[in-house]
């Protein structure tokens, strides 16, 4: 029996039990398709990142021995798009069975459905074989509860992988040290020179150049700098234990002028497409603190572990959970375009500037940037929430629909009415001054709500809660701001709105 083996672009991990041996009646196949490129418009790093990955994972299979069949972009027999190309395969191959790993994003686990169902020959998904949990095990844990909360799945996730646990309770006493993890850094510990990977990449560059493949961002160099494949992933996350993970936790919030990365780990993109697995992952971080914990503090490691077991384990459950129609929540009701800065940086607010720039540069924004200032803003001016899951999706390199969708749908715009957050997360200009220097040489006053020179998130922010009072005034997480709203002085409330409305309608004049 002749079987075809589909690898998708995000599906990269070589310690799959599909590699355990290399019959010689297998061929595997990977795609580069303008299906891929084009159904949202990515950063330029972002494609070029999953090219050459793809790339050097077909060339590693080739190595080991396996029957590769890999498709370029500009391939003549190239058609674009993933069914054509496996009925090309089959009929080429003369294939009696085709089998898959399950895709993470529903567009894709949808469209192999489909195709499988419609085959004359043998078909089989496999696991990926990568997450801690099963697709369904968020919506199993929650059944009959009526809110879907992190944090409980967060310890039972502890619990049932026997992660910072000593005889079934938290080691160090407590489950969470979320408050150890929004200092402001202030240059007081030196932050180490992050991990440079000088992957030669200007064939793929030059190649989507000729074939006028549409992108956002910049791409200046001939390299491109995240880990491209296991050994180099491998490699980054020692760097991070070595050099990061001793103020991971400390400054996981911050955000600064000067730093890109701050003590973030750079793995995301890398664990996103498998080269390295969460389990692995958390595993070298623990081995790496049981024999440095002297020097480490159990807040750095529940930070980190925090992000990877909880939030990212419970983001891909959530998308699972609720798909397909979560994609088309918008709870608010918010209608407006986003504005066009978000493509260019070209804004006074330097917040924005600084978190747009640094995503236009690097395809690369930690979770704080994300949620606080351009998330923030996008919910504060009532942005339309596919216009914000588009612009995520495509800016980051990291960013694939099953862990983007309800970061920003659900945490970040609260477009469903609450599953993910129990509260919206809006700020005036206060908490971004609290977590970064950006306001030092911001053109706006981060103290004024009024006038001129004040920042535009403290009107924004006053006029959203008066504007959202039917679908938030009963949230008791909002309890107290409302009851600050209701004293604030009438005519300077419609001052405030006044304002507002100026930037909401002309957001690119501020």
């Amino acid at each position: 029996m002749k079987t075809l083996r589909l690898i998708l672009g995000d599906q990269l991990n070589s310690k799959h039990s599909w590699y355990k041996d290399n019959a010689e009646n297998i061929v595997y196949c990977l795609f580069e398709m303008r299906q891929e490129t084009d159904y949202v418009t990515h950063h330029i790093q972002k494609v070029i990142g999953f090219f050459a990955a793809m790339r050097d994972f077909g060339q590693h299979l080739k190595e080991e021995g396996f029957i590769v069949h890999y498709l370029k972009l500009d391939d003549r027999k190239n058609t674009q798009n993933l069914i054509a190309n496996l009925q090309l395969l089959i009929k080429e191959y003369n294939i009696d069975k085709f089998e898959y790993q399950l895709a993470d994003e529903y567009r894709l686990d949808e469209q192999l459905s489909e195709f499988c169902n419609a085959l004359t020959i043998e078909s089989e998904a496999f696991s990926t074989e990568h997450f801690y949990s099963k697709r369904q095990d968020l919506k199993q844990f929650f059944k009959g509860k009526k809110q879907y909360l992190m944090e409980n799945f967060y310890r039972d996730m502890r619990k049932k992988h026997d992660i910072l646990m000593v005889a079934g309770q938290p080691e160090g006493g407590q489950w969470n040290y979320d408050k150890s993890n929004r200092n402001k850094w202030k240059g007081n510990h030196p932050i180490p020179p992050y991990k440079y990977y000088k992957n030669d990449v200007s064939d793929i560059a030059q190649m989507l150049d000729q074939q006028s493949v549409k992108t956002i961002g910049k791409f200046d160099t001939k390299t491109f700098s995240y880990p491209i494949n296991r050994t180099q992933a491998l490699d980054q996350l020692k760097y991070f234990c070595e050099q990061l993970l001793i103020h991971f936790g400390d400054y996981q919030d911050a955000m600064h002028t000067d730093q890109v990365y701050l003590f973030h780990s750079r793995v995301s993109f890398a664990m996103n497409i498998k080269l390295i697995s969460p389990k692995n992952i958390v595993d070298t971080v623990l081995n790496y603190w049981r024999k440095h914990g002297e020097d480490i503090n159990i807040s750095q490691v529940e930070g980190f572990i925090r992000q990877i077991i909880g939030w990212r384990e419970y983001m891909r459950g959530m998308y699972w959970a609720l798909m397909p129609d979560y994609k088309s929540l918008n709870h608010l009701e918010n209608t407006n375009p986003l504005p066009e800065f978000y493509w260019t940086g070209n804004t006074k607010m330097n917040c924005l500037k600084q978190a747009i720039n640094n995503s236009l540069d690097n395809g690369y924004a930690h979770h704080i940037q994300r949620l606080m200032v351009t998330g923030n803003f996008a919910l504060l001016a009532q942005i339309h929430p596919d216009e914000v899951d588009a612009w995520y999706l495509g800016i980051y390199v990291d960013a694939i629909q099953w862990v983007q969708l309800p970061n920003t749908r659900g945490m970040s715009q609260f477009a469903d009415g609450g599953k993910i957050a129990t509260k919206p997360y809006v700020s005036s200009g206060s908490y971004i001054n609290k977590m970064s220097n950006y306001c030092d040489s911001c053109y706006y006053n981060k103290k004024e709500k009024l006038g001129d020179t004040a920042c535009p998130f403290n009107s924004l922010y006053w006029n959203f809660l008066d504007d959202k009072r039917k679908q938030l005034g009963n949230n008791f997480r909002m309890k107290m701001m409302y009851s600050l709203l209701d004293k604030m002085d009438s005519e300077q409330l419609s001052s405030i709105k006044e304002r507002a409305q100026k930037i909401i309608e002309n957001p690119d004049n501020f």
